[in-house]
């Protein structure tokens, strides 16, 4: 390659920080970044925002670290941060010992993290310009991508990361614009100052989300009745206190070498390799399988309460399901064939979520003293919700008792996997408009899985990648830190791979034009 190499990174959350810290990691040779982000909170993204200390991260120190391989990253920034402020034992769950952090204090370590990065790559020659304003247009350029901005600044890249984020919070009740209904929580330092402290209010969702909104009401000194809503009454899953367990069987190398075959996986014999794994780990397979068969029929507060209290169960199988996941989810996903694909979304896919995004057990503590106060209540079998005036709203279960009221409504309802970022939405129309990107039917774009490269009838494109929920028709787990670690140290990898390929080329093109 004659010039230096090009990058652009379309988003300058997390995911940024993630694929920067993985090319500073690498040794491609230098050349431009330039990062486009119009957020006042560059680095953070939307989940790690200035926000309340009761917004919590799900995930111990060592399982959030930007850097790949080195679980230790964000443990060591939080002790030179804890020296700082002479403290080490804040925010310690008192009832497993791990540390669950506010995620507005991670997003600290984000943005240390980021500015580490590009240290480093100036250090090592690279010119780094950061754009506060969205990409609204990509179009082909010369064998390159035209990146440009609504105000037209344009950048011409050799190599484009997607890196745009989640979707809006879904509305499945069509509610958006309505008086009285917080469409978007977060940061709910902003948005619960509003509710009045006697309301009755309808927590729609009862996922993390929906969690951090009740700790938050409840923790700001809210007096009113909570109501947390939903179709199924699944609660998150309470996460235990840590045993060690390394996989055998069910691994990414595994599915990863299968893939490398050609091979196709069914559900059935996915299941047979969890089996063998937790008959290796001597663990009762169906034990948890009936678990989760239960999520659905179980009372969420008797579950709940179970929960609760094996914090510290010597059973390692739902510990090894929740390591398992996430780790194998992204390299098992294009094994599978589409029809179960669908089905899994389809049937189980609230199970996983409940599984693999568990909440810190002194969370589920609050949550339970929250009830047996009589001041939370949940409901599950929400049909229909209409408005009633003056902000408040009718609630419609699927069973025969009167409806319930509330005086205003907080959504808490995770995106649709077939949404958009609304800043993103005129790019990627864009980008499929020039036949660089090809939507896919389960939401975002096409993508390889092992490099994230943008597909397009069926051929990759070295020249664009998706990092995040924008591949998540394509993989599975696109959201995890730990996952997204991993696609951005694929991304650089590829990347870097690509480079050396084109220098060689062209090095080996001028050694025949002068022999």
């Amino acid at each position: 390659m004659s010039r230096s190499v090009e990058i652009g990174v379309v988003g300058g959350g997390a995911s940024a920080v993630c694929l920067l810290d993985a090319l500073a990691q690498t040794h491609t040779p230098p050349g431009g970044i330039t990062v486009f982000e119009p957020s006042p909170h560059l680095w953070r993204g939307r989940p790690y925002q200035p926000d309340l200390e009761t917004v919590r991260v799900n995930i111990a120190p060592d399982g959030m670290s930007v850097r790949f391989g080195d679980s230790g990253h964000f443990p060591r920034w939080l002790t030179d941060r804890d020296a700082t402020a002479g403290s080490g034992t804040d925010f310690v769950d008192p009832l497993n010992r791990m540390r669950f952090v506010p995620r507005a204090l991670y997003g600290r370590y984000l943005e240390d993290a980021a500015q580490a990065a590009l240290a480093l790559l100036r250090e090592r020659g690279w010119r780094i310009d950061i754009v506060r304003e969205a990409v609204s247009a990509a179009t082909p350029d010369d064998g390159r991508v035209a990146l440009r901005t609504l105000s037209g600044r344009q950048a011409v890249v050799d190599y484009t990361v997607l890196c745009v984020g989640r979707g809006q919070p879904g509305d499945p009740y069509a509610l958006t614009g309505t008086e009285g209904f917080v469409a978007d929580p977060y940061p709910l330092s902003r948005t619960l100052p509003d509710i009045g402290p006697e309301d009755t209010v309808g927590v729609i969702g009862s996922g993390l989300t929906g969690i951090d909104v009740v700790l938050s009401l409840a923790g700001g000194g809210h007096r009113g009745r909570i109501l947390l809503l939903s179709r199924s009454g699944v609660l998150p899953l309470v996460r235990q206190s840590p045993l060690p367990h390394t996989l055998q069987h069910f691994t990414a190398e595994r599915f990863r070498g299968a893939a490398a075959r050609g091979e196709t996986l069914t559900v059935d014999e996915l299941v047979g390799a969890m089996r063998t794994e937790f008959s290796a780990a001597g663990e009762d397979f169906d034990s948890v399988a009936e678990e989760i068969a239960a999520l659905t029929e179980e009372d969420p507060v008797r579950r709940l309460r179970r929960h609760l209290a094996e914090v510290h169960s010597p059973r390692r199988g739902l510990r090894i399901l929740q390591q398992a996941v996430p780790a194998t989810g992204p390299d098992i996903w294009p094994l599978l064939p589409e029809h179960e694909k669908t089905e899994l979304l389809r049937t189980h896919y609230r199970s996983v979520m409940s599984l693999c995004c568990p909440m810190p057990p002194t969370a589920a503590a609050r949550i339970l003293d929250l009830i047996d106060a009589g001041q939370l209540e949940i409901i599950s079998g929400i049909r229909h919700i209409e408005p009633s005036g003056g902000g408040a709203f009718t609630l419609h279960t699927d069973e025969e008792q009167p409806a319930y009221r509330a005086d205003r409504l907080v959504n808490a309802v995770s995106p649709s996997s077939r949404s958009l970022p609304p800043r993103a939405e005129h790019l990627i129309a864009s980008l499929t408009a020039a036949g660089l990107a090809q939507r896919h039917p389960r939401g975002g774009v096409k993508v390889d899985r092992p490099t994230s490269r943008l597909v397009v009838d069926g051929t990759a494109d070295p020249r664009l990648y998706a990092l995040g929920d924008l591949a998540s028709g394509s993989l599975f787990f696109t959201f995890g830190l730990p996952s997204i670690v991993d696609r951005a140290y694929d991304i650089a990898d590829a990347i870097h791979a690509d480079v050396r390929g084109r220098t060689s080329s062209l090095c080996g093109a001028d050694v025949l034009q002068n022999t």
